[in-house]
């Protein structure tokens, strides 16, 4: 009754309104803004009783949301917001904890620092999974294929290191000022960072079908369990439609929901490029060491990794605080895609390296024939005797071929090559950082890049 009393006098006539509102919003700013503010004062003395019509439409809560974006309402237009944008996805208190909202927009008693974000993750987590798969184990006619893909979700999604999802919470509390650090806009955060895990889960299992890997994140890949094999193409398409129902459900009512939508998007599109670049360099039916070029390696590596691991939950979390200009996200990318291909590199040697029992997988690069790093340099280096030994045994599925590649490193000293070129880079990126980050926070790429040096996994 308390809503309906706040939001009656604000009744709109018709959608007409509304309507002109989302073919405006997205360019609204100063007086736009109180004109439109004029008109819906003039409709809703046309017609004061067509509330329901009003606030249960979508189009009216993202033309709010769009508008809010530009400049601040009255409090009554939030609050007209809240009550269409709510209704049909699981709230905060339900993700965050029963105990952390005691009315809405409430602070979030998390600081920023962001101490305990990375328990509340792991609870978020299991709320998406159960309110995705619990509806649908509800309905009888695909309660089957529900029960198969909870399993598979448990068995793909949440055993990563998250590095990439943590980004999206932790660059928010980088860059959102304190009136925006509330607990629905954590609980967001968190959604979108799930998304971003669950965008990684839906490449890796193709990826591995692809270049049939034996394991992944120390149990082995999820088409080699039983009874999966190719069925795991299908739950892969499942994986990556989870992430537009979470957006929708979760994040539809905010200013930022197509920036938001078209950056999901743009982002599988390179990495389906990316991994095109990858396949048509490594075929292991036809190896050809001419392919294996630095500027190839790079182009493979920014379109495959860097967009979706390092720039996407930065660029997230920037949407979501309504850092929208081209220049902001221009810096961004430049510091992110270089940082993209460090870590790159580093996975490149950690394949070759790595303990398995660390990295949580069985390092196969030699034997798919792939394009890394540590090819792309010891070509660089070798003689024509030595090129010879890389044509004859590398991309072999061979453990005497194997070790052979692996000799030839040590003979090329390849690990030195790998360790001047990681202190470089570092110092190289600290100063990209220092030049490129324009507005935005020194700290919050700094903290990034010192996260990822000298890593081990």
């Amino acid at each position: 009754m308390f809503v309906k009393s706040m939001i009656s006098p604000f009744s709109f006539y018709k959608l007409s309104v509304a309507g002109t509102f989302v073919r405006s919003c997205r360019s609204f700013t100063g007086s736009s803004v109180s004109r439109a503010a004029a008109a819906c004062t003039t409709a809703r003395h046309r017609r004061p009783n067509c509330i329901e019509e009003v606030y249960t439409t979508l189009t009216w809560t993202r033309a709010l949301s769009a508008i809010e974006a530009r400049q601040n309402l009255p409090r009554v237009f939030q609050q007209q917001r809240n009550y269409t944008s709510t209704t049909d996805r699981i709230g905060t208190s339900d993700l965050l904890g029963a105990n952390t909202m005691n009315g809405s927009n409430k602070k979030a008693r998390i600081e920023t620092s962001g101490d305990g974000d990375a328990a509340k993750f792991e609870e978020v987590y299991h709320a998406l999974v159960n309110e995705i798969i619990t509806e649908d184990e509800a309905n009888p006619e695909i309660a089957d294929a529900a029960k198969r893909f909870r399993k598979m979700l448990d068995y793909n999604v949440p055993h990563g290191k998250r590095n990439r999802g943590l980004t999206v919470i932790n660059a928010f509390r980088h860059l959102a000022q304190p009136d925006q650090l509330t607990d629905d806009n954590v609980l967001k955060a968190m959604v979108m960072g799930w998304c971003v895990e669950w965008l990684q889960a839906y490449f890796l299992i193709a990826d591995d079908i692809m270049d049939q890997s034996k394991t992944r994140r120390g149990q082995p890949c999820w088409f080699r369990q039983p009874d999966i094999g190719m069925d795991a193409i299908n739950d892969s398409f499942y994986v990556e439609a989870c992430i537009y129902k979470f957006l929708k459900r979760h994040i539809r009512g905010e200013p930022y929901y197509a920036d938001v939508l078209e950056l999901f998007h743009e982002t599988t599109y390179q990495t389906v490029v990316g991994q095109s670049l990858d396949l048509i360099t490594s075929p292991e039916s036809n190896r050809d060491l001419n392919r294996f070029t630095q500027q190839r390696y790079d182009a493979i590596v920014k379109w495959k990794t860097a967009f979706y691991s390092f720039y996407l939950p930065v660029a997230l979390a920037m949407y979501m605080v309504g850092i929208e200009d081209e220049e902001s996200h221009r810096n961004a990318k430049t510091i992110l895609l270089t940082m993209g291909h460090f870590f790159q590199v580093q996975d490149d040697y950690l394949d070759c390296y790595g303990d398995p029992s660390v990295i949580g997988k069985i390092g196969t690069d030699i034997e798919e024939n792939k394009c890394g790093w540590l090819v792309v340099q010891a070509l660089q280096r070798v003689t024509p005797q030595q090129r010879l030994i890389i044509e004859e045994n590398y991309g072999f599925d061979d453990a005497s071929k194997v070790s052979k590649i692996k000799e030839l490193y040590r003979e090329l000293d390849i690990t030195s090559v790998y360790k001047a070129y990681e202190e470089k880079s570092y110092q190289d990126l600290m100063q990209l950082i220092e030049n490129h980050s324009g507005s935005l926070p020194k700290e919050m790429f700094v903290a990034y890049a010192k996260r990822i040096y000298k890593r081990q996994k």
